[in-house]
């Protein structure tokens, strides 16, 4: 009996999750509220506080759903490469290209303001260290190796954090470049120089 509460506790979690994460995906953060979620959900707007604390923690869970989904796709995109710079262009390619097929959750990444919601920090401050965690263990690989030495580590997760979201920024909301493949071009050549910067030539 209780394994049958527990569960339909999860299932009744899972669906306003899942309408959070649909409307984000679709409409974005400010059509984010507790009737519209409640409504898509299928449950009263009073349900949802059995089983969050507030909207802030349901935007919160959305937003670790989309990293992982995002890593997961990025893993899977450079599994054929050893860490290091190879796979570090390959990883910051694919991060691109699944905000590229997701609009709605790059955004919310890096478009909305997180403090619309109120107490935001804890997301915005894991959104903000994203793209960190997607290059880590490669940049630490270089370090370990002497390419980048401890000095240069944070300049080389700065670059790549900031030309990533703005070349996002231009490609998404402007189209410029207008074609895919001279965007890809472009954000290759400058994961290029965001490297050069950084690692040692011997």
């Amino acid at each position: 009996m209780v394994k049958n509460k527990e569960l339909q506790e999860s299932r009744i979690r899972g669906y306003f999750i899942e309408a959070a994460k649909e409307t984000l995906k679709g409409e974005g953060l400010k059509a984010v509220n507790v009737r519209t979620v409640s409504e898509r959900a299928g449950y009263s707007f009073a349900t949802l506080y059995n089983y969050f604390k507030d909207l802030n923690e349901l935007v919160f869970i959305c937003v670790s759903d989309f990293m992982d989904d995002c890593e997961t796709s990025v893993d899977e995109h450079s599994a054929r490469f050893n860490p290091g710079q190879e796979r570090l262009k390959a990883r910051m390619k694919a991060t691109i290209n699944y905000f590229i097929q997701y609009p709605g959750i790059f955004e919310l990444f890096f478009v909305e303001r997180m403090n619309d919601l109120g107490s935001g920090q804890p997301t915005a401050r894991t959104i903000y260290e994203f793209t960190d965690r997607i290059v880590m263990d490669d940049i630490r690989h270089m370090t370990g190796s002497g390419e980048v030495s401890s000095e240069d580590e944070g300049l080389l997760k700065m670059n790549l954090r900031n030309s990533m979201a703005g070349l996002l920024l231009f490609y998404n909301n402007r189209l410029q470049p207008s074609d895919y493949e001279e965007f890809i071009s472009i954000v290759e050549k400058q994961i290029d120089l965001s490297l050069r910067l950084c690692v040692k030539h011997t």
